[in-house]
């Protein structure tokens, strides 16, 4: 599935605004036909965004279910001699889509697109009206994982119920990204695999162009500034070059690759795609980009933002991208889930390198932490949620292997990887994983221990999540060096791959100080990063550190949270703390490449 990039043979119409909204707490919306007679009683929403903090209600915010959105739109009557498709970035978690009353599909990726072919339903010429049920409703057959749990008790009502997920961020639900008319001709560019390397001083790509209808197909390769280097006709062929300019963190070289479809000599469609050709591999505990040692400074990050939530936000991701800059990072991981197209297009301009994380988060119960035949059982993460969890990495790999910033595939977020039957999962995950794209290094990101972890010895990255004196040994800044320092050891003396210190940080409440640091305070959060740094600069088979996190987030109410989670070295509204200098002043002089 292509970007919807407008063109001389395509025409893309951004169709987000102030859509009818309605909440569905008696799932009644499907028996009672909502999409045929419209919504009964709606308020307005804006798409893209969460739904949840948009009203002044709790029922909104902490709904559960199904909502409903309704749009109407006018379609050029010139458009009924294309293709038409109907293409929403990305809906959470679950979406049915209905256009003029009728059903044209449904969709269980809530952080990838979808889009559906809707010539057949459409009024040309005329108004349509687009109805999509979005539920955020988490179950054990889709990821991020979730169940509705009952509280069978005399504490509470009967049938009352809570919606039960073990990720430590709010689950926010919606429309979440633009939705778009995409109006193409009858014979066009479907899709484009596209694998790029950089070796010896070759750029090399290798591509294949899915042609919908029958055409020739031609491929341009430009510098940025127009300038054609290369031409070669065929729809499937190998591209190789020497004396470009390898992408890399810090210099961000790109160019355009122009695909054509021609009859006759007529142009009957194209697309262009920014690209950029680099190299990474793993050798000797390093991990390298174009050949030279590379390492990682920067955050777990999220997409979440007063307000809005979880949505797509221009002035937000161009803010985090103006920040990340001014504090010297050179990467970020997409935690936990896949970030917006748009995201990592602009990595790939701001020269950043991605870390592209699939929604496997929650795969663990804490409560049972630590415990066999919990999590990796036939009823919770079976085989059903083996093969949704390899869609999804079809549809992560399929969307984004053309980006350069992205630079590793991670497959999960402190997964249950202890208990026994997570061996012959991540053993799957990570073959599917390495058949999708073979150019790419994989990850884990790790909660176990180095003796109990049945999954790292899959992956070439070790991700470790540690929050010594936090969680564990709590204000003790002092056993950070001993503890941090020995864990690593352990880790990498056991699987001899490359580790990542993927999170680490304190919760800092932005203007409470305290001399002696003490939790909570800005004082603390700078102090703890500053010690985790002191070990990792001591062992070279660390390949980055990743503090935790970017900025404050939203998470569910509970007593650890004062109104989300505060581990951000910036405000939710992007405000620098204490630590966010310190790091500017550390990552400004530190090298990205050793």
């Amino acid at each position: 599935m292509l970007y919807p990039r407008s063109s001389q043979t395509r025409e893309v119409k951004n169709i987000s605004g102030i859509w009818k909204f309605q909440p569905d707490p008696g799932n009644q919306g499907l028996d009672k036909k909502w999409f045929e007679k419209g919504l009964p009683s709606p308020c307005f929403m804006p798409v893209p965004s969460s739904f949840n903090d948009i009203t002044q209600e709790i029922k909104i915010r902490d709904h559960a279910g199904w909502v409903w959105y309704e749009y109407e739109d006018y379609l050029p009557a010139a458009w009924k001699e294309k293709n038409l498709f109907l293409r929403f970035s990305a809906a959470a978690h679950k979406a049915k889509v209905y256009v003029n009353g009728e059903y044209v599909g449904n969709n269980f990726s809530g952080f990838l697109p979808f889009e559906f072919k809707v010539n057949t339903y459409v009024k040309w010429g005329g108004e349509n009206k687009i109805t999509v049920a979005v539920s955020n409703l988490l179950d054990w057959e889709n990821l991020p994982p979730g169940e509705m749990r009952f509280h069978n008790d005399d504490m509470h009502p009967q049938q009352d119920k809570t919606l039960h997920y073990a990720f430590d961020f709010f689950n926010y639900a919606g429309i979440h990204r633009p939705v778009y008319w995409v109006a193409v001709p009858k014979d066009y560019i479907q899709g484009i695999e596209l694998a790029l390397d950089y070796r010896q001083k070759k750029s090399i790509a290798e591509y294949d162009v899915n042609v919908f209808g029958q055409a020739d197909c031609s491929t341009v390769l430009y510098t940025r500034k127009g300038e054609k280097i290369c031409h070669l006709s065929g729809n499937k062929a190998r591209m190789e070059l020497p004396d470009l300019t390898p992408w890399q963190p810090g210099a961000p070289h790109l160019y355009t690759m122009e695909f054509s479809l021609s009859k006759n000599g007529s142009l009957i469609d194209c697309y262009r795609l920014p690209v950029g050709f680099r190299s990474v591999h793993i050798e000797d505990s390093r991990l390298l980009i174009n050949g030279r040692p590379f390492y990682f400074k920067g955050f777990g990050k999220h997409e979440d933002m007063d307000i809005r939530g979880r949505a797509f936000d221009e002035a937000v991701i161009i803010k985090d991208f103006n920040l990340l800059n001014w504090i010297g990072a050179n990467s970020f991981r997409t935690s936990h889930y896949p970030y917006s197209e748009e995201t990592l297009m602009l990595a790939d301009e701001y020269g950043i390198a991605v870390i592209d994380e699939c929604p496997a988060v929650g795969l663990v119960d804490w409560q049972r932490y630590g415990q066999d035949d919990v999590i990796f059982t036939e009823d919770k993460a079976g085989s059903k949620l083996l093969a949704h969890h390899k869609q999804v990495l079809e549809l992560l790999v399929a969307r984004d292997r053309h980006h350069p910033s992205v630079v590793l595939w991670s497959a999960a977020n402190e997964a249950a990887t202890y208990e026994k039957n997570a061996e012959s999962y991540f053993k799957e995950i990570s073959s599917h994983l390495r058949t999708l794209d073979p150019t790419r290094p994989l990850m884990i990101v790790e909660n176990s221990q180095h003796n109990n972890s049945k999954a790292a010895r899959f992956f070439d990255v070790i991700g470790i999540n540690r929050y010594y004196s936090w969680y564990t040994d709590p204000g003790r800044l002092d056993v950070i060096s001993f503890q941090l320092e020995k864990d690593l050891k352990d880790w990498h003396n056991t699987f001899k791959k490359p580790l990542l210190v993927t999170e680490f940080g304190a919760d800092a409440l932005a203007g409470l100080h305290a001399d002696p640091p003490l939790m909570f305070s800005e004082e603390y959060q700078a102090r703890m990063i500053e010690e985790f740094q002191k070990v990792v600069d001591t062992l070279p088979f660390v390949i980055g550190e990743h503090i935790w996190n970017f900025a404050d987030f939203m998470t569910p109410q509970e007593v650890r949270r004062v109104i989300g989670n505060r581990k951000g070295v910036f405000t939710r509204q992007r405000q620098p703390k204490l630590a966010a200098h310190l790091l500017k002043k550390r990552w400004q002089v530190k090298p990205s490449f050793i």
